[in-house]
């Protein structure tokens, strides 16, 4: 026997451990053959099972050992990012996305499965059916074969083993034709010739043409802002408080109000579903709407932009109005114009508001805005319960528009939310007016920038309109009374006579001043800062002022019209006044034109337009046209376009019409040779100066001439002065005067 180490195979020494274990057999084997027992190799054996720890092993307790961590296993890929923002086109925002893709792909690959039903699976199928009945007749001839052997085998001894092969290569021929002969497939039955009809047709394939345009990126701003706690505060309180005043308006109503609330709700629901559509191609529709209006009215654009009246050459000194645009809507037929007001940014647009002048057919109101890009139909609409009587619009904020009614309100449109209710109303409990309210102006802010509008009525009030937190505060400035028409009452009370305001106007300069006329055919003239009195008292006109304006470059000259025919032009330091025109009918409207300190228009009720101009001629109009067709209607307000050379003329129909000044009405200072034309301001106050220092003397001698004529011969005088009066206001020069 040889030893146990002899019996290890010599490939690789084996580890060090086994190596213990064999010795340790072959140890037990050699005392078991001796019989004898030796405990050494025991001793290894329990030496070699020492555990080895590794140096950084942690040292952990019993206790850390047994803790037990939970991991839970989910779908969701940890590399996939929560936080993707994509630019959304229809909403104009960056919004985040719900949805995080979190399947990660780690294999693919393209089958080369075909459908049993079609054509090439079909054409699979029946290729291996023919392989496996051509294997079968294969296999039929073989067998057929080997019978034919067996069968023959004691004629092969016979004759031995030519006759083996012709038989085996007949049969195998047999198998080869039988495989490269297909099956003829059945005959078909031939179509009717008299009914036939091919199914497969072939068409022309057009070519793809790619197509590709460019476009200019739309503009884009970056906007940032910072939002502090206190900003959150408030937003949050101010929710808070909405919700709890919707919940007290619930409470408060009764179920058949909450019942009809629902139902408007409702209603106001399903239209502005309705609307969407429609407000996603608004902007687009105008702008379709104006081309279509500028190819109707070409010829009107056309005379707008480039038409002077030639014949202005041989007139001398008359002009003429042309004709424009005629604008009118059938929601406010039978409502008069009773206020026209241009817009202080945008020279195209101007606002018209609609009600009655009379007393027995007040109705409804409607406040316009139209442009002359599209005179057929208004850009902005508002109705109002009563009639608006007066409107003005804010100069550092064209889109508020704010407008007087028939019943005492005042009102503030805002342009930017066209809503049909204003975004500011007065009411009874705020200090509304009791009586029409027959004009309104913006005024400056006050000291804490807050908006600031006046208003005059009827009933004798002239108010302050002060925007606070969203509401109307109202301050009396003066109160109108009568001069020497307090009468006493009883315990000694004494009662004034309260004055009706029907027009004001504030000075360009002086911000405290400003003139008020009234029924009576006075105008006072008032300081913001004395409420009680006035600073001054003209006598101005026989029936109720119409309107009072300040010249836009004199300090000193205003103009006035009243219902009793008469145009009158003051200097406010004079109590008379330095011109006076009979128009032969009541004057409902004068303006000053914005070019020219001496030129103005004014409107009759007889249905014509008078335009004036001092330098020319400063006894009669240089234009007396009628504007309106029928003579049932009256022409009520005028306005001059700031910046081009057209009028806008409103009438008690609803009509406005636009009117193009011809060259005479709006001649400018000649050119001389070597000398360049002065323009602006202080030419236009030297003009209209130059022109006021030749009447005093010529004023004077006529007052006191019809005076003194008047006292010392009372006969002559009562016959010459209306004569000369007459002369005087009809704009025709007497030898006398």
């Amino acid at each position: 026997m040889l030893p146990a180490s002899s019996k290890m195979p010599h490939k690789q020494p084996p580890p060090p451990r086994k190596q213990s274990i064999s010795m340790g057999r072959g140890a037990r084997k050699r005392d078991e053959d001796s019989g004898t027992e030796v405990g050494e190799g025991t001793d290894e054996w329990v030496q070699s099972k020492a555990t080895v720890k590794p140096p950084d092993q942690l040292d952990l307790t019993d206790a850390e050992l047994k803790e037990e961590f939970t991991r839970i296993l989910t779908a969701n890929n940890p590399h996939a990012p929560q936080n993707i923002v994509r630019y959304s086109f229809k909403e104009g925002t960056y919004k985040l996305i719900g949805f995080v893709d979190q399947l990660a792909v780690h294999f693919t690959q393209v089958g080369n499965l075909i459908p049993k039903d079609s054509d090439e699976g079909r054409r699979q199928h029946y290729r291996d059916e023919l392989a496996a009945s051509s294997q079968e007749s294969a296999k039929v001839v073989i067998s057929e074969t080997e019978i034919l052997e067996e069968e023959e085998e004691p004629k092969e001894v016979e004759a031995g083993s030519q006759t083996d092969v012709p038989i085996v290569e007949a049969s195998e021929k047999m198998a080869e034709e039988e495989l490269m002969t297909p099956k003829q497939p059945k005959e078909r039955k031939l179509t009717n010739k008299f009914n036939f009809s091919e199914r497969a047709s072939q068409t022309f394939n057009n070519p793809l043409r790619d197509r590709e345009c460019q476009m200019e990126p739309p503009p884009r701003t970056n906007f940032s802002a910072t939002a502090n706690q206190w900003e959150i505060y408030d937003a949050y309180m101010e929710e808070l408080e909405k919700q709890e005043k919707t919940k007290e308006k619930e409470k408060t109503k009764t179920p058949v109000a909450k019942k009809m609330g629902k139902m408007a709700m409702r209603k106001m629901t399903s239209m502005e579903s309705q609307s969407d559509d429609i407000t996603k191609v608004t902007q687009a529709a105008k702008i379709v709407e104006r081309m279509v209006n500028q190819n109707t009215y070409d010829d009107v654009a056309q005379d707008f932009k480039y038409y002077e009246d030639a014949a202005d050459e041989y007139r001398d000194q008359e002009g003429t109005l042309l004709p424009l645009w005629k604008f009118q809507n059938d929601k406010a037929k039978r409502l008069a114009v009773t206020a026209l007001c241009w817009n202080p940014k945008y020279n195209d647009l101007f606002a018209v508001g609609h009600g009655s002048y009379d007393f027995m057919k007040q109705s409804r109101g409607m406040l316009l805005l139209y442009s002359m890009k599209n005179p057929s139909f208004p850009e902005y609409i508002f109705s109002s319960e009563s009639g608006i009587m007066c409107l003005d619009m804010h100069v550092d904020h064209p889109y508020l528009v704010v407008v007087g009614h028939y019943d005492g309100n005042v009102a503030i449109y805002n342009l930017k939310k066209p809503h049909s209710q204003p975004s500011f109303r007065s009411s009874a409990k705020s200090g509304k007016h009791t009586d029409p309210v027959w004009q309104v102006r913006w005024q400056k802010d006050d000291m804490d920038h807050n908006l600031n509008f006046f208003s005059v009525s009827s009933d004798g009030r002239i108010v302050s309109w002060t925007l606070v937190k969203s509401e109307l505060v109202h301050t009396d400035v003066i109160k109108l009374k009568v001069e020497g028409s307090t009468t006493e009452g009883l315990e000694g009370l004494q009662i004034h006579t309260v004055g009706c305001g029907t027009a004001f106007d504030f000075h360009r300069e002086i911000d405290y001043l400003f003139l008020v006329g009234t029924e009576e055919g006075k105008i006072y003239k008032c300081s913001k800062s004395y409420s009680s009195q006035f600073l001054d008292t003209y006598d101005a006109h026989n029936m109720a002022v119409d309107a009072v304006s300040w010249n836009p470059y004199h300090t000193k000259v205003f103009m006035s019209c009243s219902s009793d025919w008469t145009v009158k032009i003051w200097d406010h330091t004079i109590k008379t006044p330095m011109f006076i025109y009979d128009l032969n009918s009541a004057v409902g409207d004068v303006a000053w034109a914005p070019y020219s300190s001496t030129v103005f228009a004014a409107v009759t009720t007889n249905g014509k337009t008078h335009v004036f101009d001092l330098s020319i001629n400063k006894y009669e109009a240089i234009c007396n046209q009628p504007v309106v067709a029928k003579k049932k209607n009256k022409l009520t307000h005028v306005q001059f376009n700031p910046i081009h050379p057209i009028i806008i003329v409103g009438d008690d129909r609803g009509h406005v019409t636009c009117l193009k000044l011809s060259p005479n009405l709006r001649k400018m200072p000649k050119e001389k040779k070597g000398q360049e034309v002065q323009k602006g301001p202080a030419v236009e106050i030297a003009k209209l100066d130059k022109l006021l220092n030749l009447l005093p003397r010529t004023m004077t001698r006529y007052n006191g001439c019809g005076r003194a004529s008047l006292r010392r011969q009372p006969q002559t005088a009562a016959k010459t002065l209306p004569r000369r009066a007459a002369s005087v206001r009809s704009g025709i020069r007497t030898p006398e005067g």
